[in-house]
């Protein structure tokens, strides 16, 4: 298969919200804040009218995969409960085999409240849930060997365990001569982990995905630049994306500099970087030039940002082949 993905299984609460509601809430515009179980609950009842979808961040990801004509798994922990059902269905029915069996105790499945503000800008808080349960023993060996590429959504990167299964994956992979790609997903998450994230990008990961943010937490520098030249020296390529100025794609002392695809309006940015992603990695699997899959993920990404969730709502294939990138 093309790509195997591993990440938080959480289904999407999302709802429009103003920039006061934000402040009242505490929440860092922008960013991801871990919750507990009350709190999501009681946020949930002061949230506005919301649509509800699967969603986490390596999820979205396989979902574009699938749009794109890719194939894929996803690794994930959920609970036997009615959002791990509706987890399952949403990801199996695009295409993607999920191979992770539901835990039958323990912590519901995982939730992300999204708050939307007018700028587009998405404002999370997160009850990780089961996820939280995903260890070793649920690395699926044949699984990650079959995949081109193995995928690790960095916001999976808090729960001990799940370090341990990330270095599994990644043995897994390279003893199977495929690649590991790593998201760094959030700044904040970063700021947890930078020693850890560090090690693991220098020792494990082949292809790393970030934004500006994200890569310049990782180096400890405001200059982009500087960011951009320290991760040349740990992987073969770094995708880096940076909003409405596009992106760069470093390889081989080379950068290739990736145009941001037009939108008409920018409704919701909640899984650019997602999308940009699975842009990115349907070309690597394809052999395609990094310029190429650059703008993949582009246009990946201007579909994803043009509407609200997380979701393709257009067959990205078609968007890809009307562009002529395929």
């Amino acid at each position: 298969m093309d790509v195997a993905g591993i990440g938080n299984a959480i289904v999407d609460v999302i709802a429009h919200a103003d920039e006061s509601f934000l402040v009242a809430e505490g929440f860092a515009k922008g960013a991801m804040t871990l919750i507990d179980a009350a709190r999501a609950d009681a946020l949930y009842g002061r949230m506005g009218s919301s649509i509800e979808s699967s969603g986490g961040s390596a999820g979205n990801t396989m979902a574009g995969i699938a749009s794109l004509g890719g194939t894929g798994a996803y690794i994930g922990k959920v609970r036997d409960d009615g959002l791990g059902r509706i987890f399952r269905h949403d990801i199996t029915a695009i295409g993607v085999q999920f191979v992770t069996p539901p835990a039958s105790e323990g912590p519901g499945t995982a939730r992300c409240l999204i708050l939307v503000t007018p700028d587009g800008q998405r404002t999370m808080g997160t009850y990780l849930g089961a996820c939280v349960e995903l260890g070793p023993e649920d690395i699926e060996p044949a699984t990650v060997a079959a995949a081109k590429i193995t995928y690790l959504e960095g916001y999976l990167f808090d729960p001990p365990r799940a370090k341990e299964a990330f270095r599994k994956a990644a043995a897994i992979a390279h003893a199977a001569g495929r690649l590991v790609a790593l998201s760094l997903s959030d700044p904040f998450c970063v700021g947890r982990h930078r020693d850890e994230f560090r090690e693991l990008v220098a020792g494990e990961i082949d292809i790393l995905f970030a934004n500006e943010a994200e890569i310049s937490s990782l180096y400890e520098t405001e200059d982009f630049d500087q960011a951009a030249a320290a991760v040349q020296r740990h992987v073969k390529i770094a995708a880096l994306t940076r909003s409405a100025a596009g992106s760069v794609i470093l390889a081989d002392g080379t950068v290739h500099r990736i145009a941001a695809a037009p939108v008409a309006r920018v409704v919701d940015t909640t899984g650019a970087g997602d999308l940009y992603a699975s842009g990115v990695l349907f070309g690597l699997t394809r052999g395609l030039a990094l310029p190429t899959c650059g703008a993949i993920g582009s246009l990946c990404a201007a579909e994803i940002i043009s509407h609200v969730g997380a979701r393709p709502e257009a067959a990205l294939d078609q968007l890809v082949a009307s562009a002529g990138l395929v």
